[in-house]
């Protein structure tokens, strides 16, 4: 072979080299993924967002459980604007908590020294609209004032999960991982009060099923870090844009007490 036809034939082979390393970088060279990428999948995951916003109100039936042998019965209701009402039944006491959607709430705590309806402190009613927003933090979610920022891909459970950074605005900070073959949220992690204290937390959402159209998860699981104690919010059925009385979301009535128990027969 004359040297022309040699460096021909070694060009050749660096161009094929050039062209398959380019074929193989190329998708390390796509735009990176962003917080609005990973949000807009989500959503369109759980059914799309005009059937998010079309929802008007919402009512989810279950059993919680905070710890082995103490669990029971719960509902919540929620209606446009934020409008809440909660029950939580355990040991046949029910506690209650209800906010009106503008700017009062009121929390029946039967498990108090003196049980009676009292109005929310200025620090419940600061956080009461993340509870009362069906439509969760990231539909507008720069109108309602969190901030969202993309972190990076970790992984879960074997999972390749997308983790976003939400900052609210009142300046609290957590963590959402979505999962990234579903577009799902798999995980939140941040911080709950307990007592005094703040405690970092974990939450999974699991079980998901269809709701006319959109996604549930029908299963959430909650506990502090490095804590082996779960806590089970276990939903049997939701419903969506049923009819919601307005009195649900006034000021409630302390519940009827127990009837005691009636005396035994006594013999003739």
């Amino acid at each position: 072979m004359s040297a022309k036809a040699n460096f021909r034939s070694h060009l050749l082979q660096r161009l094929a080299l050039t062209v398959i390393t380019s074929l193989f970088a190329l998708p390390l060279a796509l735009p990176a993924q962003t917080a609005d990428d990973v949000i807009n999948a989500y959503l369109k995951a759980r059914g799309g967002l005009s059937k998010i916003k079309a929802i008007q109100t919402e009512r989810v039936t279950g059993v919680i459980t905070f710890a082995p042998g103490v669990e029971g019965p719960f509902f919540v209701e929620r209606k446009r604007p934020l409008k809440m009402h909660m029950e939580i039944t355990v040991n046949g006491q029910s506690l209650i908590r209800v906010y009106d959607g503008k700017s009062s709430g009121w929390i029946y705590n039967p498990f108090a020294p003196n049980a009676a309806v009292l109005p929310m402190t200025p620090g419940d009613i600061s956080g009461i609209a993340d509870e009362a927003d069906f439509e969760g933090p990231f539909v507008d979610y720069k109108a309602k004032g969190n901030q969202i920022e993309y972190v990076d891909k970790e992984q879960i459970d074997g999972k390749i999960v997308q983790k976003l950074k939400l900052t609210g605005k009142q300046g609290d900070v957590s963590y959402f991982y979505f999962d990234a073959s579903t577009g799902l949220i798999m995980k939140w992690q941040g911080t709950r009060k307990v007592g005094d204290k703040e405690l970092p937390w974990e939450t999974y959402f699991r079980d998901f099923r269809e709701v006319d159209g959109l996604k549930y998860p029908f299963l959430v699981e909650s506990a502090a870090v490095e804590s082996d104690q779960i806590q089970k919010i276990t939903a049997t059925k939701i419903e969506i844009n049923i009819p919601l009385n307005e009195s649900q979301f006034a000021k409630p009535k302390p519940p009827e007490p127990p009837a005691a128990p009636a005396d035994p027969p006594k013999p003739n």
